[in-house]
């Protein structure tokens, strides 16, 4: 069966040149040239189509996950000659956005992530974003489908099912987030079947001293523990109730110090190698929901186990820590947002080729960004915390049908010229 060409609707929507222009106030124009500059890629001279407008481009897909690339290109190139002055562009070909994107690739997108992705909160008007001075972020990850591809097959692989193999290959991300914004600090993408260490180590050159990082038991290694305690950053990571960690000291909340080594050196050198953590154990009231994401209504386990680098107690309490760490729930509203409200398409991420995956993989953090900038500025002049500002509906509210812009026209440009200055 054909399938219908899909369209953003009939008419010029407001909202949706007003989005382009947010995309270019949180990634700043200049910055992206700057970008494509030193990787090489950007244009050379005016075009139609430029580099950098390809850039945003790319971050506008994963708002018009249902709609043609002509058509979400035709709407990203109004709204940034719009905000630039420049004259309307006119209309390219598919063919076109392609060979751009592809001379593009992903590296100038992932690099503009660790540029613009800053942290947001600011502890004198959100000191919930922080805890003993330090800023809570979390680390986690998680899954997306991909186009059905040989080349996405063959770069990120296919899960199994009960059926054989499941009918779309899939991606592992892995997000560094801070709690009280959502906003995405650190992003990466690996293949399905890799370690989620593997995906998630990358993540550690976004920690910072003045963070205290949660995670997921997934990470339980001495040379995981190692490697992110070096970034000075405090952690405070979930482990297995099983594993073996010798009471060394008792202190005064309940909590106790002990150590952990090298599983693959000799003894001597294991305890040479030892590092000091403290561990907190605590127990739940009964099987609880587990709060935000999608493993909302699961139940929760009735025994936690914490390990983190806050070895004083009178500064970091047991109890704190452990009301603290259910923020690291937080990543999986993030993950919500992303599949849910940011991309409404089953095949999350619709390019075909890995390096185009990449790239708009790298473009979709930058998108979520800057509608999480949006909401934390809205937060911020109403004085009230980030959360309580709905992701969905901002989301929506940057799409919503407007009438033709005819009564609000770009200007009219004094020469021809790039959509972007």
């Amino acid at each position: 069966m054909a399938r219908t060409k899909a369209v953003l609707g009939s008419g010029a929507r407001l909202a949706d040149y007003l989005s382009a222009s947010l995309l270019a106030r949180v990634v700043p124009p200049q910055v992206v040239h700057e970008v494509l500059d030193a990787h090489g890629c950007n244009s050379k001279r005016v075009r139609s189509f430029p580099a950098v407008a390809g850039v945003y481009y790319v971050m506008a897909l994963s708002l018009y996950p249902e709609a043609a690339y002509e058509e979400v290109f035709a709407v990203v190139a109004q709204g940034l000659a719009w905000a630039s002055g420049s004259a309307e562009p006119a209309g390219v070909a598919k063919s076109s956005i392609s060979e751009l994107r592809t001379r593009i690739s992903y590296a100038p997108l992932a690099e503009l992530v660790q540029r613009c992705c800053t942290p947001m909160a600011l502890s004198t008007t959100q000191p919930e974003a922080f805890y003993a001075g330090l800023r809570v972020v979390a680390m986690d990850g998680s899954c997306f489908e991909l186009a059905d591809e040989p080349g996405n097959v063959a770069e990120f692989g296919r899960p199994g099912s009960r059926t054989g193999v499941a009918a779309y290959p899939q991606a592992q991300c892995a997000v560094l987030v801070e709690c009280a914004t959502h906003a995405i600090l650190g992003a990466n993408l690996g293949p399905y079947r890799a370690g989620e260490w593997e995906v998630c180590e990358p993540l550690l050159a976004r920690l910072r001293p003045d963070m205290l990082c949660l995670a997921d038991r997934g990470f339980r290694g001495y040379k995981h523990w190692k490697a992110a305690a070096a970034t000075g950053a405090q952690l405070l990571w979930r482990c297995a109730n099983n594993r073996q960690l010798p009471v060394l000291k008792v202190l005064s909340d309940g909590s106790y110090l002990s150590t952990i080594h090298p599983s693959d050196v000799k003894r001597a050198e294991a305890r040479e190698q030892a590092i000091t953590v403290r561990v907190i154990e605590y127990a739940l009231p009964g099987a609880l929901p587990l709060e935000g994401g999608s493993e909302a209504g699961a139940t929760a386990q009735p025994r936690y186990r914490l390990m983190t680098t806050l070895l004083d107690e009178t500064v970091a309490p047991a109890l704190e820590l452990a009301g603290l760490y259910q923020q690291r729930w937080e990543v999986e509203g993030v993950f919500d947002e992303l599949k849910t409200h940011l991309l409404k398409s089953r095949r999350v991420l619709r390019s075909k080729t890995p390096h185009l995956v990449r790239q708009e993989f790298y473009g979709w953090v930058l998108a979520h960004y800057a509608v999480r900038w949006l909401l934390h500025e809205g937060a911020q002049r109403r004085g009230v915390a980030d959360r309580s500002l709905s992701f969905s509906s901002h989301v929506q509210l940057l799409r919503r049908a407007q009438p033709r812009s005819g009564a609000f026209p770009p200007r009219a440009a004094k020469t021809a010229g790039a959509l972007v200055q």
